[in-house]
């Protein structure tokens, strides 16, 4: 395994960008039955084979759909929210704009639905800026997030256990960024 140092958020969103899957470690563990960015595999939402491919690496059915991470402040600009100001536990799905749904696919539902996190600096500052460095890049500020564990496998806990599940997958690098390191095999 390869380490670098130094990473910064742009970083790690151009490997998002060159559909690599990035697995996030954060110190603060996931509150709740979902990923929420502390313990998630990432990738980009913009590739049409995306869903194929993370569910093929994750060793689960095909069918079964990817959720999103995206800033709060564009959520009503891709979504119908239906009233609700914000959705930070991954708990709702929302109708995607048409107009948007194009640029999405990897996580967009057969009904054109997503469940969505909605991110802020104050729920957590790295994961939203990794993806608004994401946005910056591509236009979208949305990001595929689903568990960091593989098919029958709880979801990752500690440094060990991302270690042992980054080794034993597909799943191209391991980010930790409080410490801004980046592994690669």
């Amino acid at each position: 395994m390869n380490v670098q140092e130094s990473i910064q958020y742009n970083d790690v969103a151009k490997l998002l960008v060159d559909r690599k899957i990035v697995a996030i470690f954060q110190v603060r563990s996931e509150t709740g039955p979902r990923a929420l960015g502390n313990r998630s595999m990432l990738y980009t939402p913009l590739d049409p084979n995306g869903k194929d491919h993370v569910n093929g690496v994750k060793g689960r059915e095909y069918f079964r759909p990817l959720a999103a991470s995206m800033l709060l402040e564009y959520a009503n600009e891709w979504f119908d929210m239906i009233g609700i100001e914000e959705s930070p536990y991954m708990t709702f799905s929302f109708t995607c704009k048409e107009e948007k749904k194009h640029l999405i696919p990897c996580v967009i539902h057969v009904d054109g639905s997503c469940r969505i996190q909605t991110v802020t600096k104050e729920q957590n500052l790295h994961y939203y800026n990794l993806i608004k460095a994401f946005g910056d890049l591509t236009g979208v500020p949305i990001i595929l997030n689903t568990s960091l564990n593989l098919a029958n496998e709880p979801l990752v806990e500690t440094i060990d256990d991302a270690f042992k599940t980054f080794a034993h997958s597909e799943i191209d690098y391991l980010y930790r960024p409080e410490l801004e390191l980046l592994v690669s095999k």
